[in-house]
């Protein structure tokens, strides 16, 4: 999982450029936090067992890839992949210090994946399927290396209308106005609308799909100026509507986004908590 989002946008320009890569270096361990209910969701979702080989696809800084790899023990494997070198390298780092040596870390496009037909058990992806620029042909994709009667499971953002989006990129646009998000750009709400990715996962040929949205934890482990901070540093998609604000209009919307992230903060995290869509068919 990257973070919020998908490195598809590498190919787009900017995704990886260096400020994000520092970011992202920056603040892994507390955004790692910050995703583990997340992160344990999907995992249960996708019922990974002992001995499973396992497909992770825009894996970005490793999760679920790495939770994964610990439940399929050593005589399974994981593949995590991703557009981005840079963001598989703090992955690699992440997956060493647990001493992990059934997962590998590769680079590549979920639209054209380098793996033989019917190859794994399982596959899934954290907050990136919302990303990819041809989403049906990339769960065909995916669906031709899955092993027959294999699931793939996902993880998406729910609405826009909700605690951590409103409270931060909320205030931004309230006050800049324009558009939220690039028109054809990048949309981490493309998947919002139940249904939707259901009606994705059918076109691509899965069965007994399934879909549920749900609340989940999503904590800050630091103080609201913080939280607010990596936000601005990863939010790729909203970076146009970033770039709109004038310079004399910062300190303002440094203090309203203050306020209005405050809600939610106990004095030792910030309590979000997330609306996520879950789905999953199989082959």
């Amino acid at each position: 999982m990257t973070s919020l989002y998908d490195s598809k946008a590498d190919s787009q320009g900017g995704w990886g450029s260096q400020y994000r890569l520092v970011a992202s270096e920056k603040w892994k361990a507390k955004s790692a936090a910050m995703g583990q209910a997340v992160t344990d969701a999907l995992v249960e979702y996708a019922q990974p067992k002992t001995g499973m080989r396992v497909l992770d696809l825009a894996s970005g800084t490793g999760e679920p890839a790495i939770s994964l790899a610990m439940c399929v023990g050593p005589e399974g494997h994981v593949i995590a992949l991703d557009l981005s070198a840079d963001l598989l390298q703090i992955a690699k780092g992440r997956a060493e210090a647990r001493g992990l040596e059934n997962l590998t870390l590769q680079q590549g496009d979920a639209h054209s994946l380098p793996f033989p037909d019917n190859n794994f058990d399982v596959a899934t992806s954290r907050f990136g399927v919302m990303f990819f620029s041809d989403p049906v042909g990339a769960l065909r994709e995916l669906r031709r290396v899955l092993r027959p009667g294999a699931r793939a499971c996902f993880l998406a953002w729910g609405t826009f209308e909700q605690p951590y989006w409103q409270s931060m990129m909320g205030v931004v646009h309230r006050r800049v106005g324009g558009p939220l998000l690039q028109p054809g750009g990048p949309d981490p709400f493309r998947f919002a609308k139940p249904g939707s990715l259901s009606t994705v996962l059918r076109s691509a040929g899965f069965s007994g799909v399934g879909e549920e949205t749900r609340t989940l934890p999503w904590n800050w482990p630091g103080p609201v100026e913080e939280v607010w901070e990596q936000a601005r540093s990863v939010a790729v998609p909203f970076r146009p509507m970033l770039d709109r604000v004038p310079e004399e209009m910062w300190p303002q919307i440094h203090e309203e986004v203050h306020a209005a992230v405050a809600q939610y903060f106990d004095g030792q995290k910030v309590a979000f908590g997330a609306s996520v869509v879950l789905a999953s068919g199989a082959k």
